[in-house]
Order: structure tokens, then C-alpha cells, then sequence
């Protein structure tokens, strides 16, 4: 791997496929323009709404998103991640799953995640989000890709960031660089989105590139925004604040070295081996 420029797009979609998709290309053309290698489009890109209506819709918006995001990996020549858009469940058409799709700048899927995570919750601002009432969870851990260009990236999305022992496991699997695309609430964005963002990046010594959603979606839903860049130390690299933009940085080999080196923390995990050791006990 060699550095290169990764972008974290940063979107206000709405319930409308063909508005978000040409917000999306703008975006991308103008990380490309600004010399991005990898572009990463935030969790539900494609379409931001009513979760019933999505259901309704989601045949359409799937198949409209693979095309889309082929079709713009190969126009642009970059590596394109579309951070998530639902892909019905074959043997069910009341539920989908929610995807994210890699894309090589030759149009071709690299590599496909469900997430695995569902996020039911009731928060203190009177919002409920029930996502597993139109939404089956993933039954396949996230895959690595690992490329000379572009280094070993980790799939996740969103409320994955809350469960550390997925990003211990992509680490383990090679990961150097962990996408985390999201639609993070603005309620739980302001006190855990970065902090939660930069403690992945520490305890594994990766970089994390996370697209993120901002702005009002419907009368009830806003996201936080702020999509970033975060080195292995866990420095904030690049932040989009609370605009629709882009969040570019540079993806730095020697750095991620540097780091692992000086805070060799994953060669020091002593839990697999105390672990192995009690079953073999």
C-alpha cells in the first residue's frame, strides 16, 4: 500500500432516489477532483425516510443503487463504497437487508456486507427507531478486502461502532483501515459519534473512514453529521462538520507502521491465548 486520499462523503438524503443519487455523484466527483483514491457514500445514501415506505420501495432502490454505484466507481476510476441501501430478503418480501456494497474503479462488486447490528432503541428525546421491524440482520461477519492500492479495509455500518469485538475481529482478519458509513441520530451523535469512532481506531491502531448522514430527514428524524477521517492514533484527520461536503484525507502506510509499532497493543492482547488456553484447559 502507498498513501493515498480517502474521502468520507457527508449527505442529506431524503425519501427521494433520483435527488439522492445525483447528490451522491456530485460529491463523488468532487472527492475525485480533489485527488480521492477511495470514496466512501454514507448509510442509506440512496434513500432516507419513512422505514415503511423504504420497504415498499427497496427492489427499486437496490437494484437503482448497484447500478448507480458501478456505474460511478467506473465513470470516476475510484474505489467506491456505498455505505448501505436495503436489498430484499429473497424468502421474505416484508424484510431487507441493510447492505453495503464495495465497488473497484472497473465496476465490479469487491465485496458485500448485511449488517449484523440492529438498533432498537427508545432514546431520551421520545424518538423509537426499531429497525428489525423492517430490517433482518445479517448472518455473515464482515469481510476484509485487501488491496496493494488501497491496504485492508473493514466493513461495518453505523450501530456496528458499538460493539468492539467486531473490530477486534476485523483487526485480527488484516484490517488496516475500518469504514464505518452511518446515519448516526443527532441525539446520540453529540456525545458518542467521534469519541466511539476514535476508541476503534486506538484500541485496534487502524484508520477509520466514516461517511456519514446530516441534516433533517422527516419531521422526526436528523442525523449528526460530522462524517471524519481518524488516524491510528486517533487523531481527527479531516471533519465535515454539519454541511453536506466531503471529509478528505490522506491514508498513510508509514504512519499506520509508526503507530503499531510504538503501541504494538494488538501483539499484546493477551484474551486469545488465556482464552485457548482455559479450552484446551
Amino acid at each position: 500500500m502507498k498513501s493515498y486520499l480517502a474521502a468520507a462523503v457527508q449527505m442529506n438524503s431524503q425519501p427521494d432516489l433520483g435527488k439522492n443519487l445525483a447528490q451522491a455523484e456530485e460529491a463523488i466527483q468532487l472527492a475525485v477532483n480533489r485527488g480521492a483514491d477511495l470514496v466512501c457514500l454514507p448509510e442509506n445514501f440512496s434513500f432516507l425516510g419513512d422505514e415503511a415506505a423504504k420497504a415498499q420501495l427497496a427492489a427499486e432502490i437496490a437494484q437503482e443503487s448497484e447500478q448507480f454505484l458501478k456505474m460511478a466507481a467506473q465513470r470516476y476510476q475510484v474505489t467506491l463504497l456505498g455505505g448501505g441501501y436495503p436489498v430484499p430478503v429473497a424468502e421474505d418480501g416484508r424484510k431487507f437487508w441493510n447492505t453495503a456494497l464495495l465497488v473497484n474503479p472497473e465496476g465490479e462488486e469487491v465485496a458485500r456486507y448485511q449488517k449484523i447490528h440492529l438498533f432498537d432503541v427508545n432514546l431520551p428525546d421520545g424518538n423509537t427507531y426499531c429497525e428489525s421491524a423492517t430490517i433482518a440482520p445479517g448472518q455473515v461477519l464482515p469481510p476484509v478486502c485487501c488491496s496493494e492500492r488501497l491496504g485492508c479495509l473493514g466493513l461495518s455500518i453505523c450501530y456496528d461502532v458499538r460493539f468492539p469485538e467486531l473490530y477486534r475481529y476485523l483487526a485480527r482478519q488484516g484490517a488496516q483501515i475500518f469504514l464505518v458509513p452511518a446515519a448516526f441520530t443527532a441525539y446520540t451523535g453529540k456525545d458518542h459519534w467521534q469519541v466511539l469512532l476514535q476508541a476503534r481506531a486506538i484500541e485496534n491502531t487502524c484508520y477509520v473512514i466514516a461517511p456519514a448522514q446530516t441534516g433533517k430527514h422527516n419531521p422526526m428524524r436528523q442525523s449528526h453529521g460530522h462524517a471524519v477521517v481518524v488516524d491510528p492514533w486517533g487523531v481527527v484527520l479531516a471533519d465535515a462538520g454539519e454541511g453536506v461536503g466531503v471529509a478528505i484525507a490522506e491514508i498513510d502506510p508509514a504512519r499506520l507502521e509508526q503507530v503499531r509499532r510504538q503501541m504494538p497493543s494488538l501483539q499484546h492482547c493477551a484474551v486469545d491465548r488465556l482464552l485457548t488456553g482455559a479450552t484446551a484447559a
